[in-house]
This record gives structure tokens, sequence and C-alpha cells, in this order.
């Protein structure tokens, strides 16, 4: 029997509202987090993921009543990234009901603060996310604030460094692949899931089913966090959840259309398609509504 493969959704929020982009860039509202949240949990899905896309840039975390609220109706483990810069806020976002958080441009600019988080809180609560953006010559460089500032810090190196500084968890997105549909970078999944022993969550990229099998199978992905997949499939089903007028880029949402180069798919779908391939994923709720 092998181990578990989890299937994350991500959702990117910006203010009250679920955004996506592409290159975590250009970001589209599509609706309120916590009805996709409420959707997701209820399909099956393993563990959420909730990021603020510009807490970092404008130097604020404003989640915590979004996360409250998420956290009264769904049971599953919830990741929260964004704007977390202290020991402090990590107390407050869980305290507001995330089971983990999700450090990025803090732990570039001050590691250590991953061995107190460590040790305060426990290993499997501190997860440290890592943009890379591929190189010219090859290599892959770690990024904050949403791919835009490059710290010169090689994405290899910085996977093992923060897994010797307790970090108990490694979320990689391939900034190049975000949003795009043309799968997950699976050079870069492997490369870091070989360098560490601790699970490492593919982000970025995901079109279609095949493309979560092929960077399980093939980048040694111990999770997928996926985002367009699901949420079009969302939108499709449930058609615009609010009046989004005054909150930013809405043509997509008012356009109606899908992103070409995505499948959307049900989370049930997902885990059957998974399981249909000798990949081990839990059914756990859907196992009665679907017959995965």
């Amino acid at each position: 029997m092998g181990i578990n493969r989890r299937v994350i959704a991500r959702l990117d929020i910006k203010g009250p509202n679920l955004v996506k982009g592409i290159h975590l860039e250009g970001l589209r509202v599509l609706g309120k987090p916590e009805q996709f949240a409420r959707y997701y949990y209820q399909a099956g899905v393993d563990e959420m993921m909730y990021v603020d896309v510009v807490a970092s840039l404008y130097n604020r975390n404003s989640i915590h009543e979004i996360v409250t609220r998420t956290a009264r109706e769904i049971f599953i483990p919830l990741t929260v990234a964004g704007g977390i810069r202290t020991i402090d806020d990590i107390r407050k976002i869980l305290r507001s009901g995330a089971d983990k958080v999700s450090i990025n441009t803090t732990a570039i600019k001050n590691p250590e603060i991953l061995r107190e988080a460590s040790r305060t809180f426990g290993s499997s609560t501190i997860v440290v996310a890592i943009e890379a953006i591929k190189q010219q010559d090859g290599r892959y460089f770690a990024y904050t604030d949403n791919g835009r500032e490059h710290t010169g810090i090689e994405v290899l190196k910085w996977a093992k460094k923060v897994e010797e500084l307790g970090a108990g968890e490694i979320v990689i997105t391939s900034v190049d692949r975000e949003g795009t549909g043309l799968g997950f970078d699976i050079e870069l999944t492997k490369m870091v899931s070989d360098a560490v022993s601790i699970p490492v969550i593919a982000h970025g990229g995901a079109g279609c089913m095949e493309d979560i099998k092929e960077v399980i199978n093939e980048g040694n992905a111990d999770a997928v966090a996926v985002a367009s997949m699901l949420h079009y499939e969302f939108i499709s089903r449930n058609g615009s959840t609010g009046d989004y007028k005054k909150e930013g880029n809405i043509e997509f949402l008012k356009s109606g259309r899908s992103f070409s180069r995505i499948t959307s798919s049900t989370l049930p779908d997902i885990k059957q398609y998974l399981h249909n391939q000798n990949i081990h994923c839990r059914y756990n709720r859907i196992t009665n509504q679907s017959n995965v």
C-alpha cells in the first residue's frame, strides 16, 4: 500500500475575493472564497490553502476574518499564507482557525524564524513556499512577492536549508507555469522532492488530470495544489456568486468563458482518475457519492 497523495485546493485571495492570475499576475476576480471552499470540502478535497496574494506587497495581513468563517464550516487541514512576518502573526492565524501557515518572504529575509516557529508550534505547522523561476542557464532561483522580487538564492540550496531549519513541508511553485495550464514543471518538482525528506507540494501549471498524474509519478510530489481546474468547474456549475462591479478585474467572470488550455474537473473525477492510475489517495466523503 503506497502513501496517500493529497489533492489540495489553492485559493488565492485579494481583499474579500477569490482571484486567479497567470504567472501570479493579472489577477481576475472569480467570486467569494468561502463559497468555493465549502463546495470543495463537500466534494472531498484533502486540504485547502488560502493565500493572500498581495499581503507582502502591501505589508499587511487581512485574511483572518475569511479564515475564521471558513474554519467554522470545513474540517480538513487549512493552510494560510501571505503577510506573515512574526511569531505573533503565526499565532494569530492559527487561533483564527488555520492548521498550518505557509511562509515565503519572511523566511527569505529572516530564515531563523523557521527554527523558532517550528520549535514553538511544531514542524508540521510550518510550511515554506518557494516561488521558482528558471533562468537561461537552467538554474532555478527563488523569488518573493508573487515572483516579482529576485532573491539570488538557488532553489535547491534553499529547499535543503528550510528543511534543516525545521520546516515540515514545502510548496514549490513554478512561476513560469502558474495559471497557464501547460502542466507542472516536472524537473523542478523532482529536483526538490529528491533533495529533501519532508513532503513536497507541487503547484503551478495544472491543466488536466494527466498533469497531476505526471507530477506525482515523475516529479515525486507528495501532494498537488490545484486552482484553475477546480475554480472554472465551480463557475461553470454555479455561475457568478455575487456583484463584483467595484472589486477589480471582472471581465473574465462576466464573459462566462474558461481558459482554453485548462480542462475544468471535479474533485471526485480527479480522485477517480488517480485511483485508476494506481495512485493512492483519500476517498472519505466522496466514496459513496462517486463510487470512487
